[in-house]
C-alpha cells in the first residue's frame, strides 16, 4: 500500500522562522561600578564605646559562719540507742512430748510385698525385603479397558494472511517534528555566593548572673526556736499494753453446719439405665436391594472422528480489498477537479456519466 497522500504530494514545506517583536528597544544602562552593600542602618547607628554602668544593689548583711557544721539532729541528741530489751513471751507451751525411740519405717506395702521375677522383653524381627525378579507393568484396568480411538486432528479452514511488502519505509517524522523546532534559549543567569568569612574574635559567652551573683559557699542559718527539754528515762520498756491485759483470748469451739434431715430416699438396689428405646427396639435384619444399572456392553468398534465442523463447512473466504486512496487514479471514479482548499475530488463513474447527460 503507498502511504502517500494528496496533502504530502501538493502542499511542500516551507522554511519557518522565528518572528522578531515589533516593540521598541529599551537601551538600559547597566553601571560597571560594584554595588555598595552597607544599609543604612550600619552606616548610621554605630555601636559607642562606653563602660559598663555598675549595678545598683544594697550590701547583704548575711555572712556565712566559719564554723564546722556537725550534721546532728535533736532526735540523734537525745534519744540513745539502748540495746535490745527482754520481754516476756505470751506464746503457750507445747505440753507434747517427743518419743525418743527410733521411728519405725515397716509399713504393710513393704510387709506384703512380694517380689517376682522378671521376663525377658519380647523382641520382634523384622523380615528382610525381597525384590521382586518380574518386571512391573505400568498397566491398570483404566489403561486396559479404555483407550482413545485414533484420528486426524481437525484442520483450519481459515486462508493464511498474505504479508504486504512496502517499497518506501513509513517516515517517522511528522509535520509538526519537521516545521515547529525549539527556539534557540539563552542561558540563565546565575550569581554565585560570596564566601563565609569566620569572625577573627571569640564570642563572650559570660552572663550577668554568672559574673556578679556568685553562690555563696557557708553554713545554712540556725534556728532561733528554744529546745523543749524533754525528760529522760532510766527504767526498762515495758512491753505489756492494756489490750493484752484487759482483752484476752476466749476460749471458743467449733460450730458444727446446720444439715436438714434427707426428705428423698435412695432404692438400696442399683439402677438399671435401660431407656424405652433400649427396651422396646427390635433389631430387624438388613435388606440387600437389587441392582438395575445394566451390564458393560463390551468396547466400542474403532470408528475414527468426523473432523468437518461448522466452522469448516459454513466458513467463506474473502478477499482482501485494497484502500483507493493509494492508487494514483481510483478505478471506478472520475478526477472531477481541484477544492478550494486544494483536495482533489472524485465521482463514481455512473454519478458522472448522469450529470454528463443531463448536460
Amino acid at each position: 500500500m503507498d502511504l502517500t497522500s494528496t496533502y504530502k504530494q501538493d502542499y511542500n514545506s516551507y522554511p519557518i522562522s522565528q518572528v522578531p517583536p515589533c516593540l521598541p528597544r529599551v537601551t538600559r544602562h547597566i553601571p560597571s561600578d560594584k554595588m555598595d552593600k552597607t544599609t543604612t542602618y550600619n552606616d548610621d547607628y554605630v555601636l559607642w564605646n562606653e563602660p559598663k554602668a555598675e549595678m545598683i544593689r544594697p550590701d547583704d548583711r548575711f555572712r556565712p559562719s566559719e564554723e564546722k557544721f556537725d550534721y546532728t539532729t535533736v532526735v540523734q541528741d537525745d534519744y540513745l540507742y539502748r540495746g535490745p530489751v527482754a520481754t516476756q513471751s505470751c506464746k503457750p507451751q507445747n505440753l507434747l512430748q517427743k518419743n525418743k525411740a527410733p521411728f519405725q519405717n515397716t509399713t504393710n506395702y513393704r510387709v506384703s510385698y512380694v517380689t517376682h521375677p522378671l521376663e525377658k522383653p519380647y523382641v520382634h524381627k523384622y523380615e528382610k525385603y525381597k525384590v521382586n525378579e518380574v518386571p512391573f507393568d505400568g498397566l491398570t484396568t483404566h489403561k486396559i479397558s479404555y483407550k482413545r480411538l485414533d484420528g486426524k486432528p481437525a484442520m483450519l479452514a481459515k486462508p493464511q494472511e498474505q504479508k504486504i511488502l512496502h517499497d518506501l519505509p513509513f517516515s517517522s517524522t511528522t509535520e509538526f517534528q519537521e516545521k515547529y523546532q525549539a527556539w534557540p534559549q539563552p542561558p540563565i543567569f546565575s550569581k554565585k555566593p560570596d564566601a563565609y568569612l569566620p569572625p577573627l574574635e571569640k564570642m563572650d559567652l559570660h552572663t550577668t548572673t554568672q559574673m556578679h551573683y556568685k553562690y555563696p559557699n557557708g553554713k545554712p542559718a540556725k534556728l532561733c526556736r528554744s529546745l523543749l527539754q524533754l525528760k529522760k528515762s532510766t527504767e526498762p520498756f515495758n512491753s505489756s499494753s492494756v489490750t493484752m491485759e484487759d482483752y484476752k483470748p476466749w476460749l471458743s469451739k467449733r460450730l458444727k453446719p446446720i444439715t436438714h434431715a434427707p426428705e428423698l430416699t435412695f432404692p438400696a438396689q442399683p439402677m438399671d439405665c435401660l431407656t424405652t428405646f433400649q427396651s422396646h427396639y427390635v433389631h430387624h435384619p438388613l435388606s440387600v436391594t437389587k441392582s438395575y444399572k445394566p451390564a458393560w456392553s463390551g468396547p466400542k468398534h474403532d470408528t475414527r472422528l468426523d473432523d468437518k465442523t461448522i466452522y469448516a463447512t459454513t466458513y467463506t473466504p474473502k478477499a482482501i480489498v485494497k484502500c483507493l486512496a493509494s492508487y494514483k487514479d481510483p478505478p471506478g471514479y472520475v478526477f472531477e477537479g481541484n477544492d478550494a482548499d486544494g483536495h482533489n475530488l472524485y465521482l463514481p463513474a455512473s454519478e458522472s456519466e448522469c450529470l454528463q447527460g443531463d448536460h
